[in-house]
């Protein structure tokens, strides 16, 4: 049997998050850095919400996209620099989220928790099929993103860094992103992520010195730390 999950519309003006200040990979990631609503009483709602829609309500799941939309269209924006990409991944953790209500425990988890869980696995998966399909970011790409790094720019040195990352594997770059964009801890990493701690330390240890290998094959070291001090 089919199941026909909701139309989700992803809100265009979600698309493109506020932009942050580049912190550039240094120094030891901050400790407790584990995502939270940080909105008094949401978990409550959530759980409510969650578990009407594991019993049919429609209407409590359309309550629960619209209180993550923002959420997780800004977390799927690290995959895809493309609007309509990044519309689409949201669009698909939305679904997936519907799709597999059924297996969420909300004592177990919050639901936030979870949804990240979901995003991450949709953004990953995509970051996997694309690999599969070349190799490296495209040249035209890259060579954009470098141009329009200027310093002062936070979001034009956000768009290089993506781009840097872009020519790493998949799971390194996984890595690194929710570390570095997503400020994530290990352990944090290790929940969204469903990987060992020990072998993500390692992983991280190795894609850091993969990502410096990157930076100075592009001769970018300079200016990566002009970017980095402009935007500290």
């Amino acid at each position: 049997m089919t199941v026909l999950a909701p139309q989700f519309s992803i809100d265009p003006r979600a698309l493109r998050p506020a932009a942050r200040p580049l912190q550039w990979p240094v120094g030891r990631q901050r400790a407790g850095a584990v995502a939270r609503t940080g909105v008094p009483g949401l978990d409550a709602l959530d759980w409510h919400d969650a578990q009407a829609c594991q019993a049919g309500d429609n209407d409590a799941c359309a309550r629960l996209f619209r209180r993550h939309q923002a959420d997780v269209t800004r977390q799927m924006w690290r995959f895809s620099r493309d609007p309509a990409v990044c519309q689409e991944l949201a669009h698909e953790v939305f679904v997936e989220m519907y799709l597999s209500i059924g297996r969420y425990r909300p004592r177990a988890v919050p639901f936030v928790h979870w949804l990240r869980r979901i995003a991450t696995r949709v953004g990953y998966r995509y970051w996997k099929q694309q690999a599969r399909r070349q190799r490296q970011v495209p040249l035209g790409d890259f060579d954009r993103a470098v141009t329009a790094a200027a310093p002062g720019d936070p979001a034009a040195a956000a768009a290089l860094l993506h781009a840097l990352l872009a020519r790493l594997a998949p799971a390194d770059r996984l890595v690194l992103t929710l570390m570095y964009f997503e400020e994530c801890s290990i352990a944090e990493i290790a929940r969204r992520t469903g990987w060992n701690r020990l072998a993500l330390k390692m992983r991280a240890h190795r894609a850091r010195l993969r990502l410096k290998e990157v930076i100075e094959r592009a001769q970018l070291r300079d200016q990566l730390q002009e970017l980095s001090y402009e935007n500290a």
